[in-house]
Formats: C-alpha cells, structure tokens, sequence
C-alpha cells in the first residue's frame, strides 16, 4: 500500500498527515480562517520529519472553498511533487465526505460549504454549483446534508417541506482524503487533475474609468 501525504486547506482548517493502509502515521492541523500558505508548509514539514521521510503519493483538496486555501494548498502540493517525484492527486472536498458516508441509502448526498457572500458550493456527485442560500434548489429526492454549513441548509430545505437528512460529517478526513487519492491513482476512480475546483467565475473589478484595468 503507498504512503501517503495528505494536504487539506481548502476549507477554515489546516492539516497536513501522513497515511498508509488507512492509518494515520503522523498528523498536524488546526483551524485556520487565513494564513495557509504560512502554516501548511510548516504542518507539512513536521509530518514528514516525523514519519521517516518517505511517501509515494500526495493528496490534495482541490476545493470547493477559500480561494486562497486551494490555491496555497496546491502550490506547495505541486511543489514538494516536484522535488521528490511523487504524484500530486486532486481530491474534492465532497468525494472524501462521500467516503465517510457509504451507507446513504437512496439519499442523495450534498456536501455544503460557503461561498461569496450569500451563496453557497453544492457538491452533488460529479457537479458543484454555487446557488443563493436564499434560492437553493429542491433536490428530486430524499437528500442527505454535509459540510460545514450543513446544518443552516438543512434547516432551510427542511422548512419547505423536503425530506432532508442531517448528516454529522463537517469537514473531510484525512482517512478519506487518502482513500479516494489511492483509488484514483489506481485507476478505480476517474481521473482529475490537481488544479483548483474554481466554481464561480472571477469577478473583475473596473477600474476608476469603467474600464478594467490592464493586465500586469
């Protein structure tokens, strides 16, 4: 079974592990609303030393979440990649939910995090979608919620009538963040690449004139 790096900074936390056959080997992580590209590469460090030094694979949270935690997430991902060799695998937030939840039944998953201000990702399978908390789509059937705004979208489906399941599975484990990284290096899942899960489109401010400004 290989070794694993696991970097998750996608969301407000932070953790950096060390995985082999579903073991955690070494673990750092704490919260963390800002700062990634300060502390993970730190978090990173500690594990590796700890752990003797050697893995054969890197998994990464690709997003959805802060732009700024994908984006640090990855460069270093794709940093320490280059240096030893290993390949950098792309997991999104909900498929290492997913793997903590296999017993949904006929319940459609929807893994919930925040967005812009307003809105939120909805991670439903093989799509996200950003959509107005106060404009969320109906699921076509029986859904079970999770994420870390899990509980204020369940609430809100659940006032309209819709047959809503509350699951307690907030953020993405490290377990199964290297879970769906073995399976996706091993063929069983389909491939992605290690790139930011980018879901709204960038928003450009114009400049004092109207006009954008000119790229640098």
């Amino acid at each position: 079974m290989p070794r694993i790096l696991v970097l998750d900074s996608a969301l407000g936390w932070c953790t950096a592990a060390i995985m082999e056959d579903g073991q955690t080997l070494a673990q750092r992580g704490g919260e963390q609303k800002q700062g990634h590209e300060t502390v993970l590469p730190v978090m990173a460090r500690e594990v590796i030393a700890s752990s003797g030094g050697a893995f054969s694979l890197i998994a990464i949270t690709v997003g959805p979440g802060s732009f700024t935690g994908i984006r640090a997430g990855l460069a270093l991902a794709h940093g320490i990649g280059l240096a030893t060799g290993a390949p950098v695998i792309g997991v999104t937030v909900g498929e290492a939910i997913a793997d903590a939840l296999p017993h949904l039944g006929h319940r459609t998953l929807w893994s919930v995090c925040a967005s812009r201000k307003g809105y939120v990702f909805i991670e439903r399978g093989a799509a996200t979608i950003s959509a107005a908390v106060n404009m969320l789509p109906a699921p076509p059937g029986p859904v079970a919620l999770a994420g870390p705004i899990a509980v204020d979208i369940a609430s809100r489906l659940a006032a309209r009538g819709l047959n809503v399941m509350l699951t307690d599975v907030r953020l993405p484990h490290v377990r199964h963040i290297a879970a769906v990284a073995e399976r996706r290096a091993a063929g069983t899942l389909p491939p992605r690449d290690a790139q930011p899960l980018y879901v709204d489109p960038p928003r450009v401010h114009p400049g004092a004139s109207g006009q954008r400004p000119p790229p640098v």
